[in-house]
């Protein structure tokens, strides 16, 4: 492990100065950065944590019905948290089965989110598209826990479970900036582009920082559905995750996450036809077979079809 400096600023101007630096790097629990360091991926000079800025760890359930949650806020915390959960309970199951206990009391929501693929290739620092090759080695390799969404280059898929039930949410991502400006950006807007940057996945510039995540009200209550599939007992990552949102106003979202490096929401005319309700079983077989449609699985990833098929079926019924 090479050396680096640390700091942990208490005010959000001091947290940019601090990032402007030549080769210095957010860290929240570091439960991910620490890792690409120990395995020479990462080299950074300068490690800026960012838990002890002001609201970092604060979850804040509004009169409104919608939330705020700080970027700083621990996964086991917004998991258990009574406001997440008697209001949007799908994220708070989502926190839930990330990881393992040690994991999600250190792990962050700003963290979770913008963590890199765990795809071997990157992580084993083969030369692929994401560490300055030319192509994915994935599709001519072992891919059995690769994508089915082909948006890009790289046909890795993002790790985190709560960016899949925060996009079914409608929530949006704060980021500031080192200017001094906040921008704010859905979720599912938050990996555009994931599959042909090379430099990374979330929607990011140099010196940027997750600060919090907006919940709306109008995603408050309603049927909530999560459901997480993978391949052990214990914890692991999704081969195939899915959140599912019907909002009091009937407007029914859908997303799939486990097939691409963005969490897939599903096509709108799916969603509005589940959302129209009496559908028996035969046209909640028609409609996961069509939300499927578009996507392009590597030959060892077929079977995600399937199970993300399977799980949408289990979504349907259950909003």
């Amino acid at each position: 492990m090479t050396g680096f400096a640390y700091e942990r600023p208490t005010s959000l101007e001091d947290a940019l100065t601090a990032l402007g630096a030549d080769g210095a790097v957010v860290v929240g629990g570091g439960t991910d950065l620490l890792v690409w360091i120990d395995e020479g991926l990462a080299a950074p000079t300068l490690v800026v944590d960012v838990r002890a800025l002001p609201g970092a760890g604060a979850i804040e359930h509004r009169a409104d019905g919608s939330m705020r949650i700080g970027s700083g806020s621990r996964i086991a915390d917004i998991a258990a948290h009574e406001g997440v959960r008697s209001s949007f309970h799908a994220l708070a199951d989502a926190c839930a089965s990330v990881g393992t206990p040690a994991l999600r009391n250190m792990g962050t929501l700003g963290g979770n989110l913008a963590q890199r693929p765990r795809c071997w290739y990157l992580r084993r620092n083969v030369s692929c598209f994401k560490n300055g090759g030319s192509g994915c080695p994935a599709v001519s390799g072992e891919h059995q826990y690769h994508g089915i969404v082909a948006d890009g280059t790289c046909r890795a898929v993002h790790p985190s479970d709560s960016a899949v039930a925060l996009a079914a949410l409608a929530a949006l991502v704060e980021i500031a900036s080192a200017d001094g400006t906040r921008r704010m950006v859905a979720v599912e807007s938050f990996y555009a582009g994931a599959a042909a940057d090379p430099a990374g996945e979330a929607r990011l510039a140099p010196g940027e920082i997750i600060t919090a995540v907006e919940l709306p009200a109008a995603a408050a209550g309603g049927a909530q559905h999560w459901e997480k599939i993978i391949q052990r007992g214990a914890w692991d990552f999704a081969l195939v995750s899915c959140a599912a949102v019907r909002r009091t106003d009937g407007q029914v979202r859908m997303v799939l996450g486990g097939v691409g490096l963005a969490p897939m929401r599903i096509a709108e005319s799916v969603e509005e036809d589940v959302g129209s309700g009496g559908l028996d079983d035969e046209s909640i077989e028609a409609l996961a077979e069509r939300a499927m449609y578009d996507t392009d699985p590597l030959p060892g990833t077929a079977y995600k079809v399937a199970i993300a098929q399977a799980a949408l079926r289990h979504a349907m019924r259950a909003v």
